[in-house]
């Protein structure tokens, strides 16, 4: 089994030609999945490859340096992953230099990472852990020392236990980069391009994002050596999802909120501030509709168990801001709210995704005042979107029938929060943790 899935040729990275992207359908081991990964597969009930996976895997596991686009939701995890525990198998680490490393923009999605990770890696004898910051670094140290073949980390985290002595990158066969375009929207790239930088040129690397345009196409330039290229979704909206503009007085703001949330539907609402997230997911729990938040004033412990508790139901509302827009992964999620318009098309774009995975259908509204009627018209029109246009206030029978089935209200307290001043593990706070790394302080 060793042999089988060790094997791995190399010099297939450097062939020239086109690249065709393979029709979805067939089966892992169609596609060269070897046997102890697609049993693995199998075992948690995925047996048909998404058509990203068909895209990428045939040639991310001849060794070739990937260049993939396709947004959150589609599948990249399992496309980069099974090359990583394929390519891996059979080797040895040393203490504190990892032979595989996957980079990620948020906490959520490393632990989201090495969950999809760990059953492939047990499969063939590997060992993953997930570095990032807003817990203590002792147990991530120890598993390094312990020799983790693969570290799925954030930038800002991971910098620091180099600087530290703790981790070296020497040895780092296979690089991944994921969610790419974000780490950009955040300022990693910098942290990210030295972390690479320190990788051997030689390994074989994958960078996927969901737009590949501006930074991502210069990282991509830089690290990559004739990549294969694989497009898979349109850019614009998933066809399922309907999207509607609503017009609000802002006294009504958080009564419209409420009456949407009101309904039996598992709901994401997205603020543009921590302190907004935390703001309203008071007043709709004082409301009789309890909701639970998630931002980055909470340490990292609160986070996981308010997102625990949206996933497994036993909160229906989840408040967030950005973070939970990208790698965020929670099935049933029937309406997003944007009770703050965000700041770009693209994030638009993504907080959307929240909703209408896996074939679902899915519903996503935008709050606007009248005041903020152009800026969001302009945004609509970037991300390609022709919304249902309406006003409404607190009592308009569109909600009603929005929201759908009044569910039972609740006067008990959503799960508890915590917040503490734990260092940061991404955005513009790891950004100036790490800019001794760099070389440079942050401004």
């Amino acid at each position: 089994m060793t042999a089988l899935l060790h094997e791995k040729p190399r010099a297939a990275r450097r062939r020239n030609g086109t690249c065709t992207t393979p029709a979805s359908g067939g089966t892992f081991g169609s596609l060269g999945v070897p046997a102890p990964l697609a049993a693995a597969l199998a075992g948690g009930g995925i047996t048909q490859p998404f058509p990203i996976q068909a895209a990428v895997l045939p040639d991310a596991l001849a060794g070739r340096d990937i260049l993939g686009r396709g947004r959150t939701g589609s599948g990249k995890t399992l496309a980069f992953s099974i090359p990583l525990a394929a390519g891996l198998a059979g080797g040895h680490t040393m203490a504190c230099r990892p032979r595989g490393l996957v980079l990620v923009p948020t906490r959520e999605l490393a632990s989201q990472v090495q969950a999809v990770l760990s059953p492939l890696a047990r499969a063939t004898g590997l060992s993953v852990t997930a570095v990032f910051g807003g817990v203590s670094q002792h147990p991530q140290v120890a598993a390094l020392r312990s020799r983790a073949d693969i570290v799925v980390a954030c930038p800002g985290r991971l910098a620091d236990l180099i600087e530290q002595g703790h981790c070296h990158l020497g040895d780092v066969e296979i690089s991944v980069l994921d969610e790419a375009d974000h780490m950009a929207d955040v300022g990693f790239l910098p942290v990210v391009r030295r972390l690479l930088d320190t990788t051997p040129p030689q390994g074989q690397r994958m960078l996927f994002s969901a737009t590949l345009d501006n930074d991502v196409d210069v990282l991509a330039r830089r690290y990559l050596s004739n990549p294969a290229h694989h497009a898979v979704d349109p850019a614009e909206p998933p066809p399922r999802i309907e999207h509607h503009l609503l017009t609000v007085a802002p006294a009504d703001r958080v009564g419209v909120i409420r009456a949407l949330a009101g309904g039996d539907n598992r709901s994401l609402i997205f603020t543009r501030t921590k302190h907004g997230a935390q703001k309203l997911a008071r007043q709709l729990t004082a409301a009789g509709v309890p909701a639970t938040e998630l931002h980055g004033n909470l340490s990292q412990n609160a986070r996981a168990k308010n997102l625990a508790s949206f996933s497994s139901g036993a909160v229906r509302l989840l408040v967030a801001t950005d973070v939970a827009a990208r790698g965020i992964h929670v099935d049933g999620i029937g309406l997003v709210i944007h009770a703050d318009s965000p700041a770009g098309h693209k994030a638009y774009l993504h907080r959307s995704g929240r909703t209408a995975r896996a074939g679902a259908a899915g519903v996503v509204i935008t709050l606007q005042t009248p005041a903020q009627a152009r800026e969001v018209r302009t945004l609509l029109k970037r991300a390609n979107v022709i919304p249902l246009a309406a006003t409404v206030s607190p009592g308009s029978s569109l909600l009603r029938s929005i929201a759908g089935p009044p569910a039972k209200p609740i006067a008990s307290a959503p799960p508890a929060v915590h917040r503490t001043a734990a260092a940061p593990a991404t955005g513009t706070g790891a950004v100036a943790m790490s800019a001794g790394y760099r070389g440079r302080r942050k401004r």
